[in-house]
């Protein structure tokens, strides 16, 4: 049964992930919409096999290049999706059950990653993430490469795991930690962002805590260990850009 759900998405060369998000979701949305940024392959035919209105739009940033895709929905509910994510049937049936007797404006979804061969269950989970809006209520906001949605009303919790295929290797997870490691340093430029030895020394060094042991990461083996160097790696890499940025400021 379809409901009055827009699936909102922006896309990349993901003919690997999209057929596979949207065959999860093809059944409830009434509109899916896709702004794609000058893909290569097929991800555009791909959309469009499952009735997805395609736009193709350069590059703006992750907030607005969303922020682009959610005003494109006519429905009154949108769904936000990424490529790489899969919606559970358990998901689906309280996506369902939300839309059909709502009490909040907003809802959470926990998201599970699969990550390197298994499961994480602990490193990068629980991950609740706003993703299911009134769409009159809702805007992306955030510093890129990390935006979130932001809702004016209440907001719950739906049962069912978002499943998120990450990364298809090791190698591509840290092409893409230092990516997002350039895209932070550049924002928090802007934003002015102490760079000091405190900050390159010590942050790092939480990142790595926090996920290893506050979030039991050592719980997952071996890629619990890899997703708490990354998060290492990140931060590092993140403030030693800023502080080189600062240096040839001040020459």
């Amino acid at each position: 049964m379809k409901l009055p759900l827009s699936v909102s998405i922006i896309s990349f060369n993901e003919e690997d992930n999209i057929g596979r998000c949207l065959e999860s979701i093809k059944d409830i949305a009434d509109e899916i919409i896709v702004v794609d940024s000058h893909s290569t392959d097929r991800t555009c035919e791909i959309a469009e096999r499952y009735g997805a209105k395609v736009y193709t739009e350069d590059w703006k940033g992750h907030v607005a290049q969303k922020n682009s895709a959610l005003e494109k929905c006519n429905n009154p509910w949108v769904l936000a999706l990424d490529c790489d994510e899969v919606v559970s049937e358990e998901l689906k049936k309280s996506i369902i059950d939300a839309i059909n007797n709502p009490i909040a404006e907003g809802y959470e979804v926990n998201r599970r990653t699969y990550y390197a061969g298994r499961w994480i269950n602990h490193a990068w989970y629980p991950d609740w993430k706003l993703r299911l809006v009134r769409r009159e209520k809702a805007k992306w906001v955030g510093t890129d490469p990390h935006d979130r949605l932001q809702i004016d009303g209440k907001i719950q919790r739906l049962s069912g795991d978002l499943y998120h295929y990450s990364y298809r290797n090791v190698t591509d997870h840290f092409k893409r930690v230092v990516t997002y490691a350039v895209i932070s340093a550049e924002a928090y430029m802007k934003e002015e962002r102490k760079a000091g030895l405190l900050e390159i020394v010590f942050n790092p060094l939480y990142g790595f805590f926090k996920h290893y042991v506050l979030k039991l990461g050592f719980l997952d083996g071996m890629q619990g260990f890899i997703i708490s160097m990354s998060n290492f790696f990140y931060t590092f890499l993140k403030y030693a850009l800023i502080w080189e940025k600062k240096q040839r400021q001040n020459k």
